[in-house]
């Protein structure tokens, strides 16, 4: 048997996969780059690298030796503290007891289900991406739901099941910082920006929400939903073309029971939302702001502050309303064990969290982010790269990162301290490099091995041919990768050239 030589686009994917595999754990890469702040703390501060406070005039800030008595001290009494003051933590897990209910009384699926099975046949492709980017309001269950559910679609209708896995994978991964809603991104990737922000300008920091994105990702969701569409119509599945294979497919529709919980679940919805919007706009709310005009009593209000508990309040009362009427759940009992189940999946995060919490407030403590916030951006303006050219380069930057470390809130808690002082030196807002990095990352998920979800997909796409591996399921991906690349960063250029805000209270500049 003759060995056949491999391409250089698989040499070059295998070469990912050897270095990305020698990465170690995110939790040990966190514990490591803590390590490295202690030891870089205590070689730069003899040198007495000082910088003037870019929001204090006057004050030199100089960095911190963490491996002095201070710095020592430092270290074990505020361990506990580090752990639990990791900005996305509480966040993350208070939104996601809402979002698990949802998830585990099966009303995500069952909507997920019933919107695809609910698209005409013409528009199923459309419908399919659409699905999979707003999938992402129930954190990862897109992954486990629509891929499978995608080819069993497109096999049932006479087209190539791996063409439906695809349009569903690049909905759901490659879109996953697009949305109509809100979502346990915003809050997780919004607490660590405001943080970061707070290195430089802690008063600024107070003024943001985690809706800073909100306007920008609602309109991605369109743009996204038709690029995915052309892309597996025009070239995907031509590529793929006729499936010939043994696996045949019959769609089911919602049970009786699924469909009722459906209907109850989005009267609850209803209800829901209204309370929330009677806490926030009548004039004399108890949630509304008590300054400014009406879209400031709005935007910079107690309500804003609030979302993360409201958006799990709205999740929870739906999933409770499904689950009591498809009988997934028939009393409290069912309703603790599936938020404790919900708890139980965030063991990896809540690991992640202490170390990654130690790291950036070792970061934050020596401010070695600050010094090098201040140095990197006159590092940067002496080059005269401002404005789009440095939006792009930090996009590139961040998309060859996202193809060895998949996290993308690993990632960001690593890249946040560093690049958001930076950019607000330039007088970017934190806003706007949280938008690019959101762009960055969701775009280049869908090619990344290292990605937490790419074996599944492999997995479920081998279910329809069994030679199936990376370099197939990559080079499926790579259309939509570099289109959705293009188009979405297109996008945010325009949105920066006619100055819209990206959201409430998201500028694009930051002005002191």
């Amino acid at each position: 048997m003759v060995k056949r030589k491999k391409g250089f686009f698989q040499r070059s994917l295998d070469s990912v996969e050897v270095v990305g595999n020698k990465l170690p754990h995110p939790a040990t890469l966190f514990a490591l780059l803590a390590l490295l702040v202690i030891l870089l703390s205590a070689a730069l501060q003899p040198l007495g690298i000082s910088v003037e406070h870019p929001g204090e005039e006057g004050t030199m800030v100089e960095i911190k030796n963490l491996l002095s008595a201070e710095g020592i001290q430092y270290i074990f009494t505020n361990m506990t503290a580090n752990f639990i003051g990791f900005a996305p933590l509480g966040v993350v897990l208070l939104t996601m007891l809402g979002i698990g209910i949802a998830e585990r009384t099966g009303l995500i699926s069952a909507v997920l289900r019933g919107f695809v099975l609910s698209v005409p046949n013409r528009f199923i492709t459309l419908g399919l991406v659409f699905a999979g980017i707003m999938s992402s309001v129930a954190s990862d269950a897109g992954y486990v739901v629509l891929p499978p559910l995608g080819a069993l679609i497109f096999a049932a209708l006479g087209r190539h099941p791996l063409a439906g896995l695809a349009a569903a994978f690049a909905g759901v991964s490659g879109g996953f910082s697009a949305n109509l809603l809100l979502s346990g991104t915003d809050a997780m990737l919004g607490e660590m920006t405001i943080a970061a922000a707070a290195i430089i300008d802690p008063a600024y920091a107070e003024t943001m929400n985690i809706a800073m994105n909100w306007l920008f990702i609602a309109v991605s969701v369109f743009l996204l939903t038709f690029i995915g569409a052309w892309v597996t119509e025009k070239i995907v599945e031509p590529r793929l073309g006729s499936y010939n294979g043994d696996q045949k497919e019959e769609l089911k529709g919602l049970e009786p029971l699924e469909k009722k919980g459906l209907v109850w679940a989005v009267i609850a919805a209803v209800v829901g939302v209204v309370l929330a919007l009677l806490l926030v706009l009548p004039p004399n709310a108890p949630l509304r702001g008590t300054e400014g005009d009406t879209m400031a009593q709005i935007v910079q209000s107690p309500f804003m502050s609030s979302l993360v508990p409201i958006i799990a309040i709205i999740f929870f009362i739906p999933g409770i309303a499904y689950g009591i009427v498809t009988k997934s759940i028939k009393n409290d009992k069912d309703v603790a064990n599936q938020m404790s189940d919900t708890m139980a999946s965030m063991g990896t995060f809540i690991v992640l969290a202490f170390t990654a919490g130690q790291f950036v407030a070792f970061f934050n403590e020596t401010n070695m982010g600050l010094v090098l916030g201040v140095y990197g951006a006159e590092f940067l303006d002496s080059v005269n790269l401002t404005g789009i050219p440095l939006i792009l380069l930090f996009i590139l930057i961040t998309s060859v990162i996202n193809i060895f470390i998949g996290s993308a809130t690993a990632k960001w808690a690593m890249m946040a301290p560093v690049f958001v002082p930076i950019m607000m030196q330039l007088g970017y807002s934190p806003e706007l490099t949280q938008m690019a990095y959101r762009i960055a990352d969701s775009s280049t998920n869908i090619i990344s091995p290292l990605m937490t979800y790419f074996a599944i997909i492999i997995a479920f796409a081998q279910k329809y041919d069994k030679k199936i591996g990376i370099g197939t399921l990559v080079s499926t991906m790579i259309p939509y990768s570099i289109f959705f690349l293009i188009g979405w960063t297109l996008m945010l250029i325009v949105w920066m050239v006619l100055g819209i805000p990206l959201g409430p209270g998201g500028p694009l500049l930051y002005q002191p």
